[in-house]
C-alpha cells in the first residue's frame, strides 16, 4: 500500500480498520499446522516485492488471537498518526518477517517501546472503547463480505478487494474511482 499512497498522494486517504482473522483466543494452536499455513505467504511476497514475508520459523508459537495487536494499534492511533504508523509497521514486521507472537503481552510491549512510545501510554490499549471500536470495524468488514486480509475498500463503494493482489489491481480500481 506504500506504493499506492506514494503514487496518489493527497488524492487518497488511507485509513486502517480492524478485521480479526482470529477473533477468539485459541491458546496452544498447532505450530506445524500454522507453519504449513504460512507457506501461502510466499505468493504474497512475490506479488508485493516491498513487503517482508517469511514462512514461520523457530519455536515461538503463532498468535492465539487477533484482538491484542488491534487494541495496541488503536491505542497508538489515539496518540497520533505518526505513533500509529510506527506501531502498525512494527506489528506487521514482527508477525510476517520476524515470526513473533503478536498476541503476547511481552511482544506487544516490546513493539510499543521499540516505536519510541511512553510505556505508561500502553495502558490505553485496555480502554473498553477501543475494544468496541475494533468489534464495530470487524462487524462492518463482515457486512462487506470480507473474509481475509488485506481488505481494501474505497469510500462510497459497497465492496472490498480481499487478499493479497498485485499493486496494479489497486491502482486501476483507484484510478477508475477518481475519474468517476
Amino acid at each position: 500500500m506504500r506504493a499506492i499512497v506514494a503514487e496518489f498522494g493527497d488524492s487518497i486517504e488511507l485509513r486502517w480498520k480492524s478485521f480479526l482473522l482470529r477473533p477468539q483466543p485459541e491458546p496452544g494452536r498447532d505450530l506445524e499446522k500454522f507453519r504449513r499455513y504460512t507457506e501461502s505467504w510466499r505468493r504474497a511476497a512475490a506479488e508485493e516485492p516491498e513487503a517482508a514475508f517469511r514462512v514461520w520459523q523457530g519455536d515461538e508459537g503463532p498468535p492465539s488471537h487477533s484482538v491484542p495487536p488491534h487494541l495496541v494499534a488503536k491505542a497508538a492511533a489515539s496518540l497520533g498518526r505518526d505513533a500509529f504508523e510506527r506501531v502498525h509497521e512494527a506489528l506487521l514486521r514482527a508477525y510476517f518477517a520476524e515470526n513473533r507472537d503478536i498476541s503476547s503481552a511481552a511482544t506487544l510491549r516490546a513493539i510499543w517501546l521499540g516505536a519510541g512510545l511512553d510505556a505508561r501510554e500502553l495502558a490505553r490499549a485496555a480502554d473498553p472503547a477501543l475494544l468496541r471500536q475494533v468489534a464495530e470495524e470487524h462487524g462492518q468488514a463482515l457486512e462487506l463480505g470480507v473474509g481475509g486480509v488485506p481488505a481494501v475498500q474505497i469510500e462510497g463503494v459497497d465492496a472490498a478487494i480481499t487478499g493479497a493482489h498485485p499493486v496494479e489491481l489497486y491502482r486501476r480500481w483507484i484510478r477508475k474511482r477518481l475519474e468517476s
